[in-house]
């Protein structure tokens, strides 16, 4: 196993499945798309067949997440709130204002992609954080079986890495 695996975004894919044909060890199933990591030695071959760029070579091991200054994490939190409350009116002005459905829809949509961006930018939803594990370690006290298991999993895999 090499330093990278490939990853699939299924969203960019255009099914033309060509980079599928050049892996050298197998590790993409040309019937369903998926690739298998365990056999995937990172050497990018798919990455680069694929015409849609829907193949992303990532780390393996993924690099320590910077550490964030409290009042760097308080100000993103601010424009975290303000977001939230922008799409609060937002959501207002779309049940009484249809003429203008899409762009409200629009600007609601990309306030929740901003405000993703900025709780990952806090230090939040790495899965390599301490934040991530203990909130997994919350979802695995709480949840069933399978929760429990498929949590477990995740835990397994991802090592803390701050």
């Amino acid at each position: 196993m090499g330093k990278n695996h490939a990853y699939r975004n299924l969203k960019l894919c255009s099914k033309d499945c060509l980079c599928l044909f050049v892996c050298p060890t197998g590790a993409t199933n040309n019937e369903t798309g998926q690739i298998d990591f365990e056999k995937c030695i990172g050497c990018g071959a798919c990455a680069a067949a694929c015409p849609a760029r829907a193949i992303t070579m990532l780390p393996n091991k993924m690099p320590p997440a910077q550490p964030k200054n409290l009042t760097v994490i308080s100000e993103l939190f601010k424009i975290v709130n303000n977001k939230i409350e922008a799409n609060r009116i937002l959501k207002k002005l779309l049940k009484e204002n249809k003429e203008d459905e899409r762009v409200l829809k629009t600007l609601i949509h990309s306030n929740k992609v901003m405000i993703e961006d900025l709780i990952r930018e806090a230090g939040y939803m790495l899965p390599q954080s301490k934040n991530t594990h203990e909130f997994l370690e919350k979802i695995k006290a709480n949840g069933d079986e399978t929760a429990k298991e498929i949590v477990q999993k995740l835990l397994d895999k991802i090592e803390i890495n701050e």
